[in-house]
């Protein structure tokens, strides 16, 4: 095994990590799971801009951080494939910026995760009643969490990363 592919399996570890524990981190507080959630690790989305080894490493986080959601293996399966999308797509978004900022790829796990998990919450809901008005709140009100972990914690994770090169 070449260093390139140890120093990705290793970054793509620590990420997994790193996001897990953040995960637990916001659980802990009661913000990880549900329709209004605020995940500390979703600041960490932004690291795909910077690395291939970012998309194993926060699907794998996702999974892991998942694990203990009250919405079982539902959240496991489309929560963290909704991380694997924003991933995917963020990555490939990296070079439209804004100012320097890669604004598209910040955005990325807002859409999916208000989309898919969204529409998890609402297929779940205790009472049965599954709506598309059901469906937008679920979506907006996710929507809402993730793009305040997203800017408020992404932004100054990518100035941070950009600023020290470590992924270079």
């Amino acid at each position: 095994m070449n260093n390139k592919k140890i120093m990705n399996l290793v970054q793509g570890a620590l990420i997994a990590a790193g996001y897990a524990a953040a995960t637990y981190a916001s659980a802990v507080m009661g913000i990880a799971y549900g329709q209004i959630q605020f995940r500390f690790s979703e600041a960490l989305t932004v690291l795909s801009v910077f690395t291939p080894a970012a998309i194993p490493g926060l699907t794998i986080g996702c999974i892991l951080g998942n694990l203990s959601s009250p919405f079982g293996m539902w959240d496991i399966v489309f929560g963290s494939l909704a991380t694997l999308l924003a991933a995917v797509s963020a990555r490939a978004l990296r070079k439209i910026t804004v100012k320097g900022l890669p604004i598209l790829s910040i955005i990325m796990p807002v859409i999916f995760n208000a989309l898919i998990v969204g529409a998890e919450i609402t297929l779940l809901m205790p009472s049965g009643e599954a709506s598309i008005g059901a469906f937008a709140v679920a979506a907006l009100e996710v929507g809402a969490g993730e793009l305040a972990a997203c800017l408020a914690g992404g932004i100054p994770v990518f100035y941070a990363i950009r600023k020290t090169k470590i992924f270079k």
